[in-house]
Order: C-alpha cells, then structure tokens, then sequence
C-alpha cells in the first residue's frame, strides 16, 4: 500500500473535524485494501436495506437486529448504522491497516451497493479528498510510533465506535508535538550539556573507561587482551551479532593530523569500522562522510553516553 503525500508547497490547514469515529473496513480488514484505495468507507450491515436509514427509521432497523443477543447489542447495532448514515462531513474517520494510522472525511452521499453478501460491503461513502496516512505536514502516521492508548482502538469487535485518545488524534494528524514530548527533548538537550561538561573534566583513566564502557554497552566486545599494548591501535572489537570488526583509537588530546594518521592506519588495517574517540581537541576535527568512520567527542560523545545509561555514572566520577 503506498504510503499518500500532503502538498508541503503550501502552509498546510490543522484539522478541526465535529466529530471523530473509528471505523473498521470489513471484518478482518478484508475491504481495507479497496477502500483506501478507491477512496470509500465502506459498510456492511447487509440486512438493513437502506431505505430505511434514509427515512431514519432506526425502530425497524432494531426489529431487523431482532437476531441479537441482548438488547445493548441491538441498541449498538442502531448506533452504529445511524453513525454511518448521520455523520456529517465535519465527520472525521480513521481506520488502521498496513502498518499505519489513516483517515479522511466522507462526503453525505450514501452509495447503495445491494443487500446481497458476497464478501463485499452493502454500501459505501465516498471521501472528500481520499484517505491519508501521513500528517498534514506528509509525515507518515506509522501505527509504530503511536501510543497504544490510540492504536489499541483497532481491537474494537464491532465496526463504527468513538476514540477515547482524541485530542492525541488531533495532535499527531495535526503535527503537533505531544508537550510531553517537548518537555524531555529538553531535558535530554540540558542532559547532554551537562554530560559534556563533566566529560571535559574527566581524568584521562576515567575516560578510557568512560569508552570501553560506551562500547561494551553497545554490544561490541574487545577482541584483544585488557592491558596489551598494539603498535597502531588501542583497541581491536566484535560485534557478535554481526561478526562486524572495529579499530577504535581513544586519545587524550588530537589535532587533524593525529586523526588523519589513525584514519590511514585504519584503511590499511582490514577492519570494518573506525571509532576515533576524543576527549580534547586542538582544533576541529573532521573525517570523510562514509558510514563507516565515526568521530565520538564533543557533544555526540556526551550523547553516546546518555544512551547508554551512563549520565549516573559521570556524576558519581564528577563528585
């Protein structure tokens, strides 16, 4: 299923929809694939006949639920086929289905398709604009990066129902950043502020440790002896689960010269990866744009070692 674009060449209009409904599109999701694609929200209810629901004659429609088990599930039944009917465009429907979140707005029209089953829908409205799974900034709306408290609407057994997590719906159609979201992006920004400080400020043994800990914690592991002196490197790793090699170079202070000389020595070395890891530069430092050659110090060295759960650590070695 492709995943559909916005127009960014315009300053997009946030969404302010009347009313919200989830609904599912075939049981299992088997009309999915022709509904997004068509630009439809299907419907089933093959035994209601569709006069009815135009004239809104929501009594015999329970009389033709009579097969239900209990009275709520008759009156849910009502709700559901009235929803479907009622709604206006200010309506907006949201549905899940290959990997992502998508949604649209249905126009008022009621396509009757026929009360005959044969494994499609009964009827149909059509959508203002087609369906979309991207916010209105074109961000996909991937069902992986939502909270479970809106995707977990997706286990609803019946087929039309309201969606509790609606204001989070509106922000993430929107492209509005949860505040919560806001608050630890800044405070993960003064973490790592505060991290490359207290690295600055780290006795030289403190810092190699601070290195071999970032690594290990990263799932590589040494390939050569704890305290063994090697003529062109300081350490040799593995990364079991991809059998990958690296060449890691930990230095006290370095200018582009000393990283330019490590940098051959790697090239003529064999491995896989090259880590030069710093703790104080001269000047700027540099390497080639391959993804192979990563330069840690600074900034991206702080944020290394907040990923890996080493900020408690740095405090204790700061204190």
């Amino acid at each position: 299923m492709t995943v559909s674009t916005a127009n960014t060449s315009i300053m997009p209009t946030p969404i302010t929809p009347a009313e919200v409904r989830y609904i599912k599109l075939g049981d299992g999701g088997r009309w999915a694939k022709s509904s997004l694609e068509e630009g439809k929200v299907a419907f089933g209810y093959h035994s209601i006949p569709h006069d009815a629901c135009q004239t809104e004659d929501w009594s015999k429609v329970r009389r033709l639920l009579a097969d239900r088990k209990s009275e709520g599930a008759k009156t849910a039944g009502v709700n559901e086929v009235a929803a479907f009917y009622e709604m206006g465009e200010d309506c907006l429907w949201v549905t899940f289905g290959y990997g992502h979140l998508w949604w649209c707005f249905a126009k008022e029209e009621v396509v009757w398709l026929g009360e005959w089953d044969d494994g499609g829908p009964s009827r149909y409205r059509p959508t203002v604009d087609g369906w979309r799974n991207t916010d209105i900034h074109g961000k996909p709306l991937k069902i992986a990066n939502l909270s479970s408290n809106l995707t977990q609407t997706a286990n609803f057994r019946a087929t039309i129902c309201t969606v509790g997590a609606q204001d989070y719906l509106l922000r993430k159609i929107n492209g509005v950043t949860e505040p919560v979201v806001i608050r630890a992006a800044e405070t993960r920004a003064e973490m790592i502020k505060v991290a490359t400080d207290m690295i600055r400020d780290l006795h030289w043994k403190d810092f190699e440790t601070l290195a071999d800990l970032i690594f290990a914690r990263s799932g590589w592991q040494r390939s050569t002896p704890v305290g063994e002196t090697l003529p062109d490197v300081d350490l040799l790793m593995e990364q079991p689960t991809t059998s990958e090699t690296a060449f890691v170079q930990v230095k006290s202070r370095a200018n582009q010269a000393v990283l330019d000389d490590y940098l051959d020595r790697f090239r003529r070395s064999g491995y896989d990866r090259f880590f030069f890891v710093c703790h104080t530069k001269a000047r700027s430092l540099s390497m080639p744009d391959e993804p192979r050659l990563h330069l840690f110090e600074g900034e991206r060295l702080a944020d290394a070692a907040v990923k890996n759960g080493l900020f408690d650590w740095l405090v204790e070695r700061s204190g």
